[in-house]
């Protein structure tokens, strides 16, 4: 991975580089930012460049043998740490070391943790980084390197380790084996424990500017229609993964506006035994897919409200999802639509927590079915 891989953050890359350039690069390294950013491979770049045997002052070479390691993920002084499921003799991030190669070469380090879970197949767990992580992170750095004149352990997702496992990390990030180099990426740094944010220098990363992103598009899918890549454009916001995904044309947002459209069908007429039917479909998809559907739920509503404040032109969508909502004002009004916001909020927030999604789905369908009938009567 290299620099000029990456999309925008200009500035975080010249600020990576000349710490490299004036030889004061800190032993650990927070890296975080929103969704989408392009955080893993900013580090990973960050890695490449630091090894790379002919570097420039713009980027890694690409070409020498540190390089093409890199490039590969298979640098012996390149190790990762990121969240795993304990299933039957897989446990730690070494156990899932093939499956994390094989999704960093098909995304370029451009995805997310329900991508690496769906990836897995664990899509109904959530993963950890379990204690057990920190005593393999401690034997693998206080070994010698093997080529390379920094050893540097990419922690991914670092919110998701295990509070035990803390401490043992702690002494690491204070007096770490000599050229060594940590860096954490996540998306939460809220979450992480004071103790180890304190011991770190961050490194904060914005949103992808759009021209970038347009640039990106046309590398990548070559020219495309204006007016769909507008529409892109403002439904990403500055996240590539968005972007990736209206592009690859995902099938998620079309079987969710169906399951949407629907359901709401069913509740707007009172049809409880429709909306039991589709409850038992929604309890068969993943938990990771259950919370993107209330995701999508969540961005109908948003649509919603601008659609009866602003009217239908500034929704950013278009088609069958902007016919349906802009007709949708019998139900979606002013009064119900922070009603289903809510309910959808705590939904994703239940799921989360290992809700039981079928019924939790007809609780929301009754709830919606008695709102709407209220709605109808005013």
């Amino acid at each position: 991975m290299l620099f000029q891989d990456i999309i925008g953050q200009q500035t975080v890359k010249e600020r990576l580089i000349q710490t490299v350039l004036d030889q004061r690069v800190s032993h650990a390294q927070l890296i975080t930012g929103p969704a989408g950013s392009g955080k893993l491979p900013l580090a990973l770049a960050y890695a490449t460049y630091i090894n790379c045997k002919n570097r420039t002052a713009t980027d890694a070479c690409g070409v020498c043998p540190s390089c093409i390691k890199f490039k590969k993920f298979v640098h012996p002084d390149l190790h990762f740490v990121y969240p795993t499921i304990k299933n039957n003799d897989k446990e730690i991030s070494r156990d899932y070391l093939p499956e994390w190669r094989s999704l960093l070469t098909e995304t370029n380090g451009y995805f997310d943790l329900q991508d690496w879970y769906q990836h897995i197949d664990v899509e109904n767990k959530q993963g950890t980084i379990y204690a057990k992580e920190a005593e393999e992170i401690i034997k693998t750095l206080n070994r010698k390197s093997y080529e390379s004149e920094y050893k540097i352990m990419i922690i991914w997702m670092i919110e998701k380790l295990q509070y035990q496992a803390a401490p043992k990390l702690l002494k690491l990030f204070e007096e770490p084996p000599e050229k060594t180099l940590f860096l954490l990426i996540t998306e939460s740094p809220e979450e992480i424990l004071s103790t180890i944010k304190s011991r770190t220098q961050m490194v904060k990363t914005d949103r992808i500017d759009e021209a970038s992103m347009r640039a990106a598009i046309l590398q990548n899918w070559g020219q495309k229609d204006e007016t769909l890549v507008e529409r892109i454009l403002n439904l990403s916001e500055g996240n590539w993964l968005k972007v990736s995904e209206h592009l690859q044309k995902d099938d998620n947002d079309q079987r969710f506006f169906e399951m949407f459209k629907s359901w709401m069908s069913y509740c707007y007429k009172g049809q409880v035994a429709e909306a039991a039917a589709l409850s038992e479909e929604f309890s068969k998809m993943g938990r990771e897919q259950q919370k993107a559907f209330f995701g999508y739920c969540l961005q109908m509503m948003q649509w919603g409200l601008q659609n009866l404040a602003f009217g239908k032109e500034k929704i950013k969508t278009i088609g069958a999802e902007l016919d349906f909502i802009s007709k949708c004002t019998t139900f979606f009004t002013v009064d119900s639509i922070p009603v289903f916001t809510e309910m959808f909020e705590e939904a994703e927030y239940h799921i989360e927590r290992n809700a039981n999604p079928n019924i939790l789905f007809m609780d929301i369908s009754l709830k919606s079915m008695t709102l709407m009938y209220k709605t109808r009567k005013k």
